[in-house]
């Protein structure tokens, strides 16, 4: 998904609605993929984006991971390797000197928005 900019820095990405509770899309956000995930818990949702790409196989695939908690921590396991990495920080759990990058997002008017 690729959506166009907004005056004020952030980029439309697509409908809420679009993404299914509990999974994640792909989006092109100034040619960077970013991984954008919908989580629903105890009617409580959230959003979390991080980069795309696995860093241990180099393959764009994280917005296909699995989602969960690991403790207190909400993850996604690449479907991959099977490493973990945290949607709050981006740090992968087994290999803490490994992180991601993590884009602010926001929902505004049905529409989810993430900061470039």
């Amino acid at each position: 998904m690729d959506g166009p900019s907004t005056d004020t820095g952030w980029t439309d990405v697509c409908a809420i609605d679009d993404i299914w509770p509990n999974t994640g899309v792909c989006a092109l956000v100034e040619g960077c993929q970013v991984a954008v995930f919908r989580l629903v818990d105890d009617g409580q949702e959230h959003l979390f984006a991080i980069d795309n790409g696995d860093p241990f196989s180099d393959a764009n695939v994280l917005s296909r991971g699995l989602v969960g908690n690991l403790g207190e921590r909400l993850v996604v396991a690449s479907p991959i390797y099977k490493q973990h990495f945290d949607l709050a920080t981006g740090e992968c759990v087994e290999d803490p000197g490994v992180s991601l990058r993590t884009w602010r997002v926001r929902v505004a008017d049905g529409r989810v928005l993430i900061a470039a």
